[in-house]
């Protein structure tokens, strides 16, 4: 037997759902890569899109208060219209800079919401302006009447972010 389906098999066995990692962004910055509690989401989530699809994520059979995740994420700029393609090595390694500088690495630890009676079914993760995260553990996808999200893919920039 696998590794993965070992532990999917022990999680079942303890009552826990496994499931994939997803992401909502409703950013203009691309999300280069994010891992809730160690573990991959796999996919660049580009702006307002969605992605993900790491392995695994399973929440506990029993919601109790105070439980959390810990979300590590960076974002970049999503496009680039000045590419210089690469037959000029200094311009291209200038171009590289400009875009390494734009990205930001990020943590931040956010609640798990009750989910008490309810099937659970991975964590999707919603990156929001300013840095700010929202996640569920719903099997309901994004943009269905289910889905306790209702936040809209395009959100405004704001001019400035609380501190």
């Amino acid at each position: 037997m696998c590794v993965l389906g070992g532990l999917v098999a022990a999680m079942l066995v303890q009552g826990a759902q496994a499931g994939t990692l997803e992401a909502v962004n409703h950013t203009h910055w691309a999300i280069n890569r994010f891992s809730v509690d160690g573990r991959s989401g796999i996919d660049i989530v580009g702006p307002y899109q969605g992605g993900g699809g790491g392995c695994c994520y399973s929440a506990p059979s029993r919601w109790q208060p105070g439980m959390t995740v810990r979300i590590d994420w960076e974002t970049g700029v999503a496009y680039s219209d000045d590419f210089p393609g690469f037959a000029d090595e200094a311009k291209y390694d200038a171009w590289l800079d400009k875009i390494d500088a734009q990205k930001r690495k990020h943590t931040k630890v956010v609640p798990i919401p009750d989910y008490t009676g309810q099937k659970t079914c991975g964590l999707t993760v919603h990156f929001l302006p300013c840095d700010e995260l929202v996640v569920t553990t719903s099997c309901h996808a994004y943009g269905s009447p289910e889905y306790p999200i209702k936040t809209p893919l395009h959100l405004p920039q704001p001019q400035s972010c609380p501190n």
